[in-house]
């Protein structure tokens, strides 16, 4: 079916494919030609046997030789490990890299991510051809990105924004500049466009070959030819499995530390090992066209709206997408290498009524050959990294949604750092295995619902208040019924559903997910969640602003409930728990028994991987789950819970590293908590709680044990908004009896349920951190505001004191602001901060502070010089914030402007 002629009509081009002797199959297909010039694959006759003896030991062996594979091992090299060995089953890139599109876009809607993409770029375009001589196949012929509407514009000139931040050049072009530097292109229906001139794409061959040649020229062995048969795992003596040895047909390799990148067989690999790998193969593809005059140099093109890519193919064009029905490729076959399947028309027709208008020239162009691969995808359409939960020593490298070549240096890079050091250098927690439950990693319905939804859903438009409507309702905390029946709209953290904010329409629950109407699945219609969901998709104040900030001043003058039941609840106790403490936390939690202390837990390099409160608890019998056996030091830990399983991975890793004997237990499952906020919280809580909650009585930061309504509670006072208020933790069974005496006691006070949209603002507004926005594992607390919570004044050693302590004494070269404007303008995070003209950072967070009245957006800021950034520098300077390329001043802050004398939690009202 080769040169199949694109007749003068879509559909007639549709029926004559469908009647024409396609068939379609799930098994490899002979060899079809795919759009490069090279491939590594092996020619008939060669060798079977792998292609170097193996050796004995080795301290890293990186398993798939795909672009993952090498680039990790290029890496590894690069940062001077020798004794590293590459294992490919057949050929380099005879998996999924080889048949690749190899697009590369600079700008992406995440600074971890250009900051990745940029490193890629480098070492493709630049590094290795120095290194080697040799070129990569890099061609530089641009990016453009297509809006067909304003929304889509301006997500693009979101893009922009944060592009000067990083030097990318890109510019936002009109339909009629757009017709110049592309005249083949229809723009009769443009928004606009967004042209990125250095953007570009890989060869596969190029890339693969030249990264090992690098690799072995620094000493790292690359052998192929040689399948992994088996893993081995022994037990430490902390109960702990770690990585012994790969086994092959041909020997086996001792070593420490394996990588799996082996793309959509690496579950296959973590089986081997007892790792759950959470990703779905699914068949992915694109059709290469026939020679069309005019294409020469002309840039790659996305058109997002229309879900399809025009890749510049020397004189043609790849064509291919993203599709609401995906075909899942569940029977996964070792054999299939340098394999295609048979494109599935009905599925892929989808894309060519798009590519035709788009570039309408397309309709007289025949097909050179259709390119259907297998590729591996994840519930977020992240990649899968880091070293496993499971086994120690057994790393991810894999999961890439179909974008492994241009992340592929970036993440290589990322990896290596880890392997050699325990933590990458950027915060890779956004692909980090450790950002999924432990419960959701082996289950299959979440696994292949959210994979779908994030694969059909990977040209949408990213909105702020985005959230997924596949495998929900995994995770319920006692309250869930009763709060949806009073018109909660949840919230998806973990698994878990936390209450986002409260309509005043009644009840809007989720409902099973309906793939969008694919593989005949009947829709849900009337969708009341959904609804509600899709009028929040805007870059402009979201049409529910009035019921967030009714839910925000009224925690400010009255009262709000808070369900927080989400959260992790662990408990670390045990012979070395007070070691363990000093050694975890930032802050000196060895206060008496009854104190909580709010901390910070540090990686190495003396960046942030946690904050957290910590509460000291009295010794004594176990009294779950409000308390566990001790008979020594035993502390509660509060952690939130977007992050439980990452901080839990965390503590568990130290304490293994420091041979400390604990013991640490989760509670999280076994415990509500509502967090009553509010100039009135006392007044309501005074009628519920047996204890006396006057300051003297019950100050802030300490907790106890209390009768509420009858039922045992620890109350902690504690306020994440900035006000006085008090947390309650509940044993499951008590949940709602509580829930429901505080609701009684607060009826004649005007409480209200409210939702971590309010928590959002008013945290920012007080300048409490959010980790992972205001506090990543690259930044440290001197840097964000938090230097308070280190204990560097005693003589406590804690991981990393000693950068903090080198930081100190140099002055810091990066520091968080605070920032306001005045006009009545949203923002979400991403927008360039400019001082004096110059661009010196970008927001991490923003929203709209209600009380008062204005946004605030929290960013960090350097100095463009190279010095340290003073509070004299800040003052000095003019700030201006660029928002989708309109620029607004503003005003910077060292202190919060809301309350910057904390009276408020103190309970002093003026």
């Amino acid at each position: 079916m080769q040169s199949t002629q694109w007749v003068c009509s879509v559909m007639h081009f549709y029926v004559l494919i469908r009647t024409t002797a396609w068939s379609y199959s799930s098994e490899p297909t002979k060899e079809k030609s795919v759009p490069y010039d090279k491939t590594l694959k092996q020619e008939d006759g060669a060798s079977s046997g792998p292609t170097k003896p193996l050796p004995r030991s080795a301290d890293v062996v990186v398993i798939g030789g795909g672009s993952l594979g090498c680039q990790t091992i290029y890496h590894l090299a690069k940062m001077g490990m020798t004794n590293v060995v590459l294992l490919e089953r057949d050929r380099l890139t005879a998996g999924t890299t080889w048949h690749t599109a190899g697009l590369l876009w600079q700008l992406r809607p995440s600074d971890v991510e250009v900051e990745l993409l940029a490193h890629t770029r480098n070492v493709i375009s630049k590094d290795l051809e120095e290194e080697t001589g040799l070129h990569t196949g890099w061609i530089q012929n641009g990016g453009l990105f297509i809006a067909s509407n304003k929304q889509r514009l301006d997500e693009y000139k979101r893009l922009m924004s944060l592009g000067k931040v990083y030097g990318i050049e890109s510019h936002v072009l009109s339909p009629a500049e757009t017709k110049d530097l592309y005249p083949l292109m229809n723009v009769d229906d443009l928004y606009g466009t967004l042209y990125v001139p250095k953007d570009g794409t890989m060869d596969p061959a190029g890339t693969c070959t030249t990264l090992t040649r690098a690799a072995t020229a620094r000493g790292a062995t690359v052998i192929e030819n040689c399948p992994v048969t088996g893993i081995q795992v022994q037990t430490d003596d902390f109960g702990m499995k770690r990585v012994k040895a790969v086994e092959t047909p041909h020997g086996t390799i001792e070593t420490p530390c394996l990588v799996n990148c082996a793309g959509v067989w690496a579950t296959k690999l973590g089986e081997m090992a007892g790792v759950k790998v959470p990703l779905i193969a699914m068949h992915h593809a694109y059709v290469v066209t026939e020679r069309i005059e005019g294409i020469q140099n002309m840039p790659n093109v996305r058109d997002h709206d229309a879900s399809v890519y025009l890749r510049l193919q020397g004189d043609a064009l790849s064509v291919g997408g993203y599709e609401h029905n995906p075909i899942f490729w569940d029977e996964v076959s070792d054999k299939f290498a340098f394999s295609l399947f048979d494109l599935d028309w009905d599925v892929f027709m989808q894309h060519i009524e798009g590519a035709i208008n788009r570039v309408p020239v397309l309709e007289q162009t025949g097909i050179k050959s259709t390119v259907c691969g297998p590729e591996s995808f994840t519930a977020d359409h992240k990649p899968l990294m880091g070293e496993a939960p499971e086994v120690r020593g057994f790393y991810l490298g894999c999961g890439f949604n179909s974008a492994g070549m241009m992340l592929g240096g970036g993440c290589g890079r990322e990896l290596a750092h880890w392997i050699i050091h325990g933590r990458p250098e950027k915060d890779m927690y956004g692909y980090d295995i450790r950002r999924f439950h432990n419960s959701l990693t082996d289950n299959t319905r979440w696994i292949r619902q959210r994979s779908h939804e994030s694969y059909a859903k990977n040209y949408s438009v990213v909105f702020p208040f985005d959230e997924p409507l596949a495998s929900r309702n995994m995770r319920k905390d006692p309250f869930h019924q009763v709060l949806t029946e009073q018109g909660c709209v949840f919230q998806e953290r973990h698994g878990w559903e936390r209450p986002g904010w409260f309509t005043m329409d009644g009840p809007a629950p989720v409902k099973d997910y309906d793939y969008y109407g694919a593989y005949d699945i009947k829709k849900n219609v009337n969708y009341k969640y959904n609804i509600l969901l899709g009028k929040e998709y805007t870059f402009d104040f979201p049409p529910h602003h009035d019921v967030i900030k009714n839910e925000c001043l009224t925690c400010r003058h009255g009262v709000a409930v808070f369900d927080m039941s989400y959260f992790g609840k662990f408990y670390l106790s045990g012979p070395d728990a007070k070691k363990a403490a000093d050694w975890l936390f930032t802050a000196d939690v060895n206060k008496k028994p009854g104190s909580t202390v709010y901390t910070c837990m540090l990686n190495k390099r003396g960046g942030a991987e946690a904050d957290l409160t910590v509460s000291r608890l009295e010794p004594g019998a176990a009294n779950l789950p409000l308390a566990p056996q001790s008979n020594g030091d035993a502390y509660y830990l509060a952690i939130g819970g977007g992050v439980a399983e990452h901080n839990w991975n965390h503590i568990r890793t130290v304490l293994q590293d420091q041979g400390f004997h604990c013991h640490l237990t989760d509670h999280s499952e076994d415990m509500g908590m509502i967090s009553i906020q509010g100039p009135k919280s006392r007044e309501v809580l005074q009628e519920v709680l047996d204890t006396d909650l006057s300051n003297e009585a019950f100050p802030f930061s300490t907790h106890k044990v209390v009768n509420a309504a009858g039922h045992q509670v620890r109350a902690m006072r504690l306020s994440f908004v900035g006000e006085l208020g008090w947390e309650l933790h509940i044993p499951k069974d008590s949940c709602l009896p509580v829930y429901h005496a505080v609701m009684a006691a607060g009826a004649k006070h005007g409480i209200i349920n409210s939702g971590y949209r309010a928590i959002d603002s008013l945290s920012i507004e007080k300048g409490y951190r959010h980790w992972h926005a205001d506090l990543r594992p690259d930044d440290t607390p001197l840097e964000s505001g938090l230097g308070f919570t280190c204990k560097l004044k005693s003589s406590i050693p804690f991981q990393g004191r000693d950068r903090l302590e080198k930081q100190k004494e140099e002055g810091l070269r990066r520091r968080i602001v605070c920032f306001t404007i005045d006009e009545k303008v949203p923002m979400f995070g991403l927008e360039a901060v400019f001082r004096n003209g110059t661009p010196v950072g970008h927001l991490r967070r923003s929203e709209y502070g209600f009380f008062i009245d204005k946004t605030i957006g929290y960013g960090y800021i350097r100095n463009p010089a190279g010095g340290v950034v003073s509070a004299d520098f800040i003052k000095s300077g003019e700030f201006t914030l660029e928002k989708m390329g309109v620029t607004y001043e503003a005003k910077a802050h060292l202190k919060s402007p809301f309350d910057p004398e904390n009276k408020r939690i103190k309970g002093i009202y003026a």
